[in-house]
This record gives structure tokens, sequence and C-alpha cells, in this order.
């Protein structure tokens, strides 16, 4: 479902704040996958969903999603491939919308639009049915504008709206990293349920390690912008922080005698 091939990124080329981030990664992400990202700061987690999803152009390699090459594609051409969460619970939905608007935007997404403006009573019966998913009784607010909701409600909105359209690929980049940590367990929920249901291609970043050893089938491990670990089925399972940890050090440890 997405292939990334011998991907470079180097911020400020030519500058003495020049930065390699991404240095050859290679990445095959089967349908129905999973995978969880960790590493630490600086390690290209972000930078390589920002590649994936068009936000920078690699100087090297080739991008594919659903056997389509999208290397030199812009942003707002792959956006009807990907679904997108952001870190921050500000950057998916419209404040000033209301919860139904913002999803009819996201319903409609890569569809014609007419002059006409107005929910439909079939897409309204559809929203409902949509939101008793999140278990957060907003299918019975649905007026009520986005910018009253809580941090952790808008959040679990956005992960809607991504997934309504059921894209080929889900990027997840840290979705839960402002929230409190019982609300992200609630996100996290909803998201193996949405991700689970509809069998979405996905890739979560995230730096709890139990997070990421708990959700998904896969886990690869960043540093210095490679994947340095890959691990899957029951062997992430049987994973524990402890080991993980020790992981990061020997590889790490690796890399750096090379």
């Amino acid at each position: 479902m997405l292939k990334l091939v011998n991907i470079h990124k180097t911020f400020n080329i030519g500058t003495i704040n020049e930065k390699k981030v991404l240095k050859g990664l290679n990445l095959n992400v089967d349908e129905g996958d999973f995978i969880t990202v960790i590493g630490g700061n600086g390690a290209g987690k972000s930078t390589m969903l920002n590649i994936i999803a068009g936000t920078y152009f690699p100087e090297e390699g080739q991008i594919e999603i659903d056997g389509i090459n999208v290397t030199k594609k812009p942003e707002y051409k792959r956006a009807k491939l990907l679904g997108r969460v952001f870190q921050d619970p500000m950057m998916g939905t419209a404040t000033n919308m209301e919860i139904q608007e913002n999803l009819a935007l996201a319903y409609r997404r890569g569809e014609p639009r007419g002059l006409s403006w107005g929910v439909t009573k079939k897409e309204k019966e559809e929203f409902k049915s949509q939101l008793k998913i999140l278990g957060l009784g907003l299918e019975d607010r649905m007026t009520a504008k986005v910018g009253l909701l809580s941090g952790g409600q808008r959040q679990a909105l956005t992960l809607l709206m991504a997934t309504m359209k059921k894209p080929k690929v889900l990027l997840l980049d840290e979705h839960t990293a402002a929230l409190d940590p019982k609300t992200a367990e609630k996100v996290l929920s909803v998201t193996e349920e949405l991700t689970g249901m509809n069998n979405l291609t996905t890739i979560m970043i995230t730096h709890n390690m139990k997070d990421a050893i708990r959700y998904g089938n896969r886990l690869i491990m960043m540093n210095e912008g490679n994947i340095i670990y890959d691990v899957r089925g029951e062997e992430k399972k049987n994973l524990t922080v402890a080991q993980l940890l020790d992981k990061f050090k020997i590889e790490s440890d690796k890399m750096l005698m090379v």
C-alpha cells in the first residue's frame, strides 16, 4: 500500500545549518498494517510523515501509494489518498463551524461541489451513526460549535473526519501527545476501533513505548534518519519497554561505530 525507496531529505542545503534528516530511508507497508513508530528527537519520524503527505519533497528517492508514484505530486493532489491527524487538536477542525459542518467537509472531500450549502438529512443520519462510535455523546451535539469541545473530543472528531473516506494511508503524528493520560487512552481506543473496522493502513508516531508495543501489528524504531529496528506479530506483542530501550542503545551504538 505504501513504498518508500531510498528517501533522502536535507534541510537548509548549502548553509551552515544544513541537516540531513533522512538518509536513504526504505519502508514497505502492506495493506492493513498498523505501524507504530518510535525514536529520539531528530530521528526523522515527523519528516517521514511529511514526505509521505507531500509537505516536503525528497532530494532523492521514490514514494508510491497503492501503486501510484506520488513523489512529485504536491500535497493537495495526495490529499484524497491520505488521512492525517496532528499533535495539536486545534489543527484538524474548523473552530467556528458546527460538528456536523466539519463532518460534512470531510465527507465531501474529493467530491464535486455545487452552489448549495447545508447538511442533508441523509448526511445527518450518517454522521449521527459515525459519532456514536466515538462514545463521547457528540451525536447529540451535532449543532454545537467545535470550539466548545475539549481537546480530547476534538482529536477524536478529527480522527473520525480523517477516516470517513477510508484513506489509502492514515498518518497519526503523535496525535495523543497533547492530551492527558485518560483522554489519550480513550482516543487510542477509538483509533484502534476505527482502523480495525475499516482495515486502514496506518502509521502512528508515538513517544510512549507502552503504546507502541500495545497498538498495531508492527513497530519500527528510527534513529539518525533510518529505520534501525523493525518487528511485527508475536515478537512485537512479547516486547517489553526495557527490551526496546536496550535495542535502541545497541542499534545506536552500532551506527556510531560505522
